[in-house]
């Protein structure tokens, strides 16, 4: 019997999926070899360098004919997400990278390899429903039946990170398939872990003067797990009004703040001026009356407005997909958001889990070390997603950041070309038994 299992790694970014593969592989006494590569992002043909100096890492692989790539075993594939994420447009396949499925569809009909391993965000699960009540989206539907349909049994499944010992909540699908039987991707063994287990320490902290005003008002203890963002309420929130960040605010001001947060979120205010409701709706003076009703309420909100705190905007009206500014419609306070408003987004609680890391993130998640707080380093990025200590990860801090947030978690990978290899591992000692009868 051959002991090595040949693979080609399509879309192979920084190399998770290969990772993962290989590690699986292993455990289960198999040699590994990775006859084709494909990866177009160069920083990503950088890092997949420096851990495989000897090979070739070939470009697009739509301009590559099938009849060049060697045979090979297992298809392994994170075809680009961003046509079914939430944090893109979800065209699906309108979207040119959502027909890079049809490239593994087509290197599938063309070589017949044994098996694949694919994985995507899990918006891919409910992309373009025909009907709300429908378990998958017709996206997915799409994908397998196509796969179905090239001689495969495909199994599917969607798994958290945090449940095998990488502290990061993210939750990703993950689609397999043989010719020869379906892998189990059920009752995963549940391995929980830390984020302080993945720390370094005493790497330099940051002294910028945004950070400097949150601990002249909190320590590090009382700022673990805290988010910094004006837009929501509640008490894992620290505002840019709590530390003053432009300017000061009185503690009648703060109130007013803190009561402005809930009311603009009620529906009612979206019914007195005849629109849809919006998340976060601009409040006339006469609205904010009704609520927070003080002699110097106008002087209060022009001095917030003046330091940036609210801006004045009209309620927005719904056209056609978008929602636009209507002038028609009185001027309102509303609270100064973004989604990158602030230099730190979070500070991670080393005694529970990252959330989801996504690359334009990353650089605001910051942690407690030394005294002070610094964001997070590319190797303790690489742990969050469950890489080995001995992988290497050259680049730039914020090339490092964009590169882990569209990467894979290697456990999982590994976890799912476990039960991939059960399948082949049946078929294999079958095969033995068969020889066996006959001679």
């Amino acid at each position: 019997m051959n002991n090595t299992i040949r693979f080609i790694d399509l879309f192979a970014g920084i190399g998770g999926i290969r990772k993962g593969f290989e590690l699986a592989c292993e455990n289960q006494g198999y040699k590994t070899e990775c006859v084709f590569t494909s990866e177009i992002k160069p920083h990503a043909v950088e890092v997949l360098k420096q851990n495989h100096p000897k090979e070739r890492i070939n470009g697009d692989i739509t301009a590559i004919p099938s009849s060049i790539i060697p045979n090979f075993d297992f298809l392994l594939a994170g075809f680009p997400c961003q046509a079914f994420s939430s944090a893109g447009k979800r065209l699906g396949f309108l979207d040119t990278r959502g027909t890079l499925f049809f490239e593994v569809e087509r290197i599938l009909r063309d070589k017949k390899p044994n098996g694949f391993i694919l994985e995507n965000v899990e918006g891919l699960i409910n992309h373009d429903k025909e009907n709300p009540k429908d378990k998958i989206g017709r996206t997915l539907k799409t994908i397998l039946e196509r796969l179905e349909k090239l001689g495969y049994k495909v199994s599917w499944d969607t798994l958290n990170a945090k449940n095998f010992g990488v502290p990061q909540d993210r939750k990703r699908i993950y689609i397999v398939g043989t010719r020869t039987g379906y892998p189990n991707l059920k009752e995963p063994p549940l391995s929980v872990s830390n984020l302080g287990s993945k720390l370094e320490k005493g790497l330099e902290t940051s002294n910028s003067s945004f950070v400097k005003k949150l601990l002249n008002r909190y320590s590090t203890d009382e700022l673990c797990g805290k988010s910094i963002k004006d837009k929501r309420g509640g008490n894992n929130n620290i505002h840019s009004w709590d530390i003053e960040l432009k300017g000061e605010v009185s503690k009648e001001q703060k109130q007013l703040l803190n009561r402005m947060l809930k009311e603009r979120r009620k529906k009612k205010w979206a019914e007195e001026y005849g629109i849809d409701w919006m998340d976060g709706m601009p409040l006339t003076i006469e609205q904010i009356r009704t609520f927070f009703d003080r002699s110097n309420l106008e002087e209060m909100l022009n001095d917030l407005v003046q330091k940036k705190y609210l801006k004045l905007e009209h309620p927005k009206k719904k056209v056609g997909s978008v929602r636009k500014q209507d002038t028609e419609l009185p001027l309102g306070y509303n609270i100064v958001t973004g989604k990158m408003s602030f230099e730190i987004n979070k500070i991670l609680d080393p005694n529970s889990h990252a959330p989801t890391l996504v690359a334009m993130d990353m650089k605001g998640l910051y942690v407690v070390d030394n005294g002070g707080l610094r964001n997070l380093s590319l190797r303790e990025g690489l742990r969050l997603f469950g890489y080995p200590d001995n992988y290497k990860f050259d680049v730039d801090k914020e090339i490092g950041y964009d590169l882990l947030g569209n990467t894979v978690v290697v456990p999982v990978i590994a976890f799912v070309a476990e039960r991939l290899l059960n399948v082949f591992n049946e078929v294999s000692q079958n095969e033995i038994e068969i020889v066996r009868r006959a001679v």
